[in-house]
């Protein structure tokens, strides 16, 4: 049990030093925090998470591997994901913002659903969640590891997914950073489009092995 306890502090030491690092995850949460879609950031914020889960599993049980051994499929899934993120980085430099009755900026559509779904196809459109997981997990957790301390890593890999983007959602969604949203909400966008615009490029033409 003793050697568990490190096998899951180390695994999960890791993975929140990742989560934490800036990515199209990042960009696509501060984005919708800061425009004013609360609502829409916070069902992201469950749908990365989920997605983040579900290739853990997939990793674990073997499957992933499996998935990244059909060549044709792992690429037309990484081309597709960077479509995506170029897509998304397109409507953020297009979108204009307009100041609604209480000085705040509404974000279209603003919801819950639409979030959790936004958040999942950002997550699992990108194949290198895959590698991640593979690579860590195989470095780090070896194969005669309990299921409990598996289910244990995967509980807290979801729940670092969840206070760290909650954490980005509660601090740009404070009057301060709304109101830095109010004068410089075009630049904002520009520079979060750019950002996911980048990101996809790098997907689309990243050598794939």
């Amino acid at each position: 049990m003793p050697t568990e306890i490190v096998v899951i502090t180390t695994v999960l030491l890791l993975y929140a030093a990742i989560v934490v690092s800036p990515g199209p995850n990042f960009a696509l949460i501060s984005r919708l925090a800061i425009s004013g879609a609360r609502q829409t950031a916070v069902g992201a914020t469950l749908g990365l998470a989920c997605a983040a889960t579900l290739y853990a599993v997939l990793s674990m049980s073997g499957l992933a591997l499996l998935l990244t051994r059909i060549g044709w499929l792992a690429e037309a899934v990484q081309i597709a994901g960077g479509l995506f993120l170029v897509y998304l980085g397109i409507k953020g430099w297009l979108h204009q913002p307009a100041a609604d009755d209480e000085g705040g900026i509404p974000f279209a559509q603003d919801s819950f659903a639409r979030g959790l779904r936004l958040g999942l196809l950002v997550n699992l459109s990108n194949p290198k969640g895959i590698a991640f997981f593979i690579s860590l997990y195989a470095a780090t957790i070896p194969p005669d590891t309990s299921m409990l301390a598996r289910g244990a890593i995967l509980s807290g890999g979801f729940a670092l997914e969840i206070l760290w983007y909650g954490l980005v959602v509660w601090l740009l969604s404070t009057g301060p950073a709304r109101a830095a949203y109010r004068r410089f909400g075009v630049w904002v966008e520009r520079v979060m489009g750019t950002f996911l615009v980048l990101f996809g490029l790098r997907l689309i033409f990243e050598k794939r092995t």
